[in-house]
């Protein structure tokens, strides 16, 4: 009898563990459940770091040099030498006039200077031989003082002969038209036959340097203030003493050669209120041309220890401030008011409402609450062209599950627009 009613207590008991066992096995299972089902968003960990400050100015190019060839004499295009649209060098002939009256009007000036050479020598015997008799009291000082002017009158002949000979030399050689400075010719205005005259207000043509070209940029008076602030308070450092300038093309592309900014204007627009800037850029394929619309990026300095944080995170709450999710180490959602200073690139400069090793939520923030769980994943912001770039996690620590991410996002590279 005893050991029958211990049989059934056994049975009792095996049928209660197995019960609690299965209870036990459900609510695993159910808590599984519920942690896949949590929503998963995108995260990309930031890292404090020094950011290149860039300011995009609209401008137009111009040419380095520009030089109007005129021509310097009066007279008829005999040849012309250059073609149009080539490249030239200083001092290559471009025109030549016809030489005819120039050539003899230059042999009438070297007969004027040997006619007033010839009267020279007459004219110092005479007042060699006046000084002598005067001194032996036989010429009157009057005879000694008209032999002294005809020398002097004779001396100055032969002086202006010399520089009417030198300009017709020099209008002799204005009959050979060369290329002043080196660059891209345009076309001519003129052609054989044609008649010209002295430093005429119609150029022959115009030489434009390719080699150099000018950018021609405005800024405002007000960003030029709040900039020599910012430096003289430490806020923007430079890197040296010369500003760096990158240009994108009208297609958007970026122009591969840097230029430096040359000048500065001195004075605001009373009209605009915009101050005029110059860079210098090299040309050495003819890509610039003069006239261009482009769009300059100047770099003002750098920020030290400052926050990129992507664009796509950053949203704005009803009072107008800016605002971003973080997951915090226990996986769950956060939202964060943001102290934003500009953008760069596809990027916010924050300088204020985020640490070290915070995680942004970059996407997915619409399908999580705040203070609710949430799984991550770990990506990287491309600033060029704002996509995701997934990065491969370091196994996760105990006490920081999550900051083997830091290492990561800390090497990602600042692209500044």
């Amino acid at each position: 009898m005893m050991r029958r009613y211990l049989k059934v207590w056994f049975s009792i008991l095996l049928g209660c563990g197995v019960f609690v066992l299965a209870g036990a096995n459900a609510n695993v299972a159910v808590q599984q459940s519920a942690k896949d089902q949590d929503p998963e968003v995108s995260v990309q960990t930031l890292q404090r770091r020094n950011v290149t400050l860039t300011r995009e100015l609209p401008g137009r190019t111009s040419a380095h040099l520009v030089s109007e060839v005129r021509p310097r004499v009066t007279g008829t295009i005999r040849r012309r030498v250059f073609e149009e649209g080539s490249v030239v060098q200083a001092g290559d002939v471009m025109y030549e006039l016809d030489r005819t009256p120039f050539e003899a009007a230059y042999r009438n000036a070297q007969a004027a200077l040997r006619r007033a050479e010839s009267a020279v020598p007459s004219s110092r015997a005479r007042f060699d031989r006046y000084q002598r008799l005067r001194a032996s009291d036989i010429a009157s000082q009057q005879d000694l003082d008209e032999a002294r002017t005809q020398l002097l009158q004779a001396e100055a002949d032969v002086a202006a002969a010399n520089a009417a000979l030198e300009t017709a030399r020099i209008e002799l050689d204005y009959t050979t038209i060369v290329a002043p400075i080196g660059g891209r010719v345009d076309a001519s205005n003129v052609t054989q036959g044609a008649l010209v005259t002295q430093d005429q207000a119609q150029p022959l043509t115009v030489i434009r340097q390719h080699d150099i070209v000018n950018v021609d940029l405005v800024r405002s008076s007000s960003s030029l203030l709040a900039l020599n602030k910012a430096l003289a308070s430490n806020q923007i450092r430079t890197h040296g003493e010369y500003v760096t300038v990158e240009l994108r093309l009208e297609d958007g592309s970026r122009y591969p050669h840097p230029g430096k900014l040359q000048f500065s204007g001195s004075a605001v627009s009373q009209s605009t209120g915009m101050v005029s800037l110059r860079a210098v850029f090299p040309n050495p394929s003819g890509i610039l041309m003069p006239g261009m619309y482009v769009r300059a990026l100047i770099e003002e300095g750098f920020v030290q220890g400052s926050f990129l944080v992507p664009q796509r995170a950053v949203s704005r709450n009803p009072q107008g401030q800016a605002t971003a999710k973080f997951v915090t180490d226990d996986m769950k959602v956060e939202e964060r008011v943001l102290t934003v200073d500009r953008t760069i690139g596809n990027s916010w400069l924050v300088t204020g409402g985020v640490f070290d090793g915070d995680r942004v939520v970059v996407e997915g923030a619409q399908r999580a609450r705040m203070g609710q769980q949430v799984r991550t994943r770990v990506v990287i912001v491309e600033d060029e062209t704002g996509e995701l770039r997934d990065v491969v996690e370091a196994p996760a620590s105990s006490s920081e599950p999550k900051r083997s991410t830091q290492a990561a996002a800390g090497s990602l590279p600042v692209s500044l627009q």
